[in-house]
């Protein structure tokens, strides 16, 4: 793996109008995020050989929205260990796609910011926040291992 999409899920629903956190939808204002941050993508020529996503509605939805915008995007892979996982939990999911160039996955905090944090810094303590709809473009300098990545760019509605 060369490059890695880190997206968090755009805004959602407040969990008392949805009843179950896993069935959140994106509110009107986190489609809009979604779709933004598409086509931040694809104008910024990305394109993932493999996408991960959570299971929870919020977060298949913003990638369908986001992914839109990308001719010949690959369908989103659902990943039950994305959701409330931590970044050691993700890290050892993404080592399992190390075949693909540019992985793309879309999740939750805080297992997304301090994966940033994690790949970025070497720390995991050391995050500074993603809000919903954010991205964050990481290059790799070999391995994946905390402190191996470069930011590229990072993007938030």
């Amino acid at each position: 793996m060369q490059e890695l999409i880190l997206l968090r899920h755009a805004e959602a629903v407040p969990i008392d109008k949805a009843g179950d956190d896993q069935q959140r939808s994106l509110s009107a204002r986190g489609e809009q995020e979604a779709q933004a941050a598409g086509r931040w993508l694809a104008g910024h020529g990305a394109h993932p050989d493999r996408v991960l996503c959570s299971p929870s509605r919020r977060t298949d939805e913003t990638a369908r929205l986001a992914l839109a915008a990308i001719n010949n995007a690959p369908a989103p892979q659902l990943a039950s260990e994305i959701y409330d996982a931590s970044p050691g939990e993700l890290l050892a999911l993404l080592d399992q796609h190390g075949d693909a160039d540019t992985v793309m996955l879309v999740g939750h905090n805080p297992g997304i910011e301090r994966l940033v944090a994690l790949l970025v810094e070497g720390r995991s303590d050391e995050y500074r926040g993603m809000p919903p709809g954010a991205l964050a473009v990481l290059h790799l300098n070999g391995a994946l291992e905390p402190g191996n990545a470069r930011l590229d760019a990072f993007w938030s509605p």
